[in-house]
């Protein structure tokens, strides 16, 4: 979607930054590392250029309404500046990405250098669940113009088993056939060549192999970027319920997500930190 791309992009990017952290820190070592020089870079421009970018873009003219969250009804409402806006930032924010994960690699911050790409997935998340009005998960899940300017009050499970089977589901589902397997295939590449150049930190758990590690990424990102992103959601849903006005609620709101998320997730040791210090090797409290 529109909204979420361009949050996206830059998790691709500071993913393949973040996977390429051994090849970085020991180029950085040797005063070797150039950006436009690193193969991990390359890679990443090949993926969001050749494949992220074009796949949005088909979305966007297929299926407009659905693509931007039905702001858009169809393509006329579209105007051309946005498209080309849109085509050109799912690469420049990868680049971004990478850019500045690569940045907090070679200061050795490896914990705020993969909390760029955990991070974009939250924010990305929270948007297709929130939105900007309580309505992204209706408005992921709904699969025509016509049934969003109808309204439902389905519930959430009774629209998603509808949308599962949907067009715009069945075109998700091949661009995934295509694109998933070489995004994991090049991560988990990186992520094994980095570590044969760096040492185990004292009291690091073992390097996993690559089944545990894409099982690691999946969790990260479908279990706690989701989880955190629809704990961010009832936060605000519940603050505005209870005070009645709808600013206020989602200050407080924020307010209350953003405390239980340092305290459950990024402070040392938390559900974040634990997760990471399996691809950093820190200890994990």
């Amino acid at each position: 979607m529109v909204q979420v791309d361009i949050f996206w992009s830059y998790g691709l990017g500071a993913g393949f930054a973040a996977c390429a952290a051994g090849q970085i820190q020991k180029q950085a070592a040797e005063g070797k590392f150039k950006l436009l020089e690193n193969s991990t870079f390359a890679r990443a421009l090949i993926f969001l250029g050749a494949l992220f970018a074009p796949s949005g873009l088909y979305l966007l003219w297929q299926f407009p309404g659905w693509e931007t969250m039905y702001v858009a009804s169809s393509r006329d409402d579209i105007p051309a500046w946005l498209v080309v806006l849109f085509a050109i930032t799912n690469v420049t924010q990868g680049i971004l990405g990478f850019w500045i994960t690569s940045l907090q690699i070679r200061k050795n911050r490896l914990y705020a250098a993969h909390l760029q790409w955990v991070f974009a997935y939250l924010i990305m998340f929270f948007i297709l669940v929130n939105g900007w009005d309580g309505t992204g998960y209706r408005r992921f899940f709904t699969r025509t113009v016509a049934e969003w300017q109808a309204g439902s009050d389905e519930l959430w499970t009774t629209m998603a088993a509808k949308w599962a089977v949907s067009p715009v589901a069945l075109t998700l589902y091949a661009m995934g056939v295509i694109m998933l397997p070489l995004l994991f295939y090049w991560m988990l590449k990186g992520f094994q060549e980095g570590w044969k150049l760096v040492k185990a930190k004292p009291g690091a758990a073992a390097r996993p192999g690559n089944a545990k590690l894409l099982l690691t990424i999946l969790r990260i990102i479908f279990l706690d970027t989701l989880g955190a992103a629809i704990l961010g959601h009832l936060c605000i849903r519940y603050s505005i319920q209870l005070c009645g006005v709808t600013w206020l609620g989602w200050i407080i709101g924020l307010s209350i997500w953003g405390l239980l998320l340092y305290f459950l997730a990024l402070r040392r040791g938390g559900l974040f930190h634990r997760e990471i210090s399996k691809f950093t090797f820190e200890p994990a409290t």
